[in-house]
């Protein structure tokens, strides 16, 4: 069964695009982050891995194949480096 609703997430197609994105989910925090489930790093990152962990599920239930070429190396660099990045 195919979910018909628009991906936003699809337009995420470069690196640049990639990096809007997530201003995006910041100037989002900043207006509205008492409506985050998850307000702290701590419960963010943990919700996040949650979140790769089950993808091949949410792929799934949309009725989509998860894309096997994702650059999973390159985010989990940028995740890293965001550590101490200034």
């Amino acid at each position: 069964m195919s979910n018909d609703a628009p991906d936003p997430y699809k337009e995420v197609m470069t690196r640049e695009s990639l990096a809007a994105m997530i201003y995006s989910l910041c100037d989002d925090f900043h207006r509205r982050g008492d409506e985050w489930e998850n307000r702290t790093v701590e419960d963010y990152l943990s919700a996040l891995a949650r979140c790769i962990t089950d993808l091949p599920g949410s792929y799934r239930h949309r009725g989509e194949e998860m894309p096997p070429d994702g650059d999973w190396t390159y985010f989990a660099r940028a995740l890293s480096a965001a550590v101490v990045y200034e």
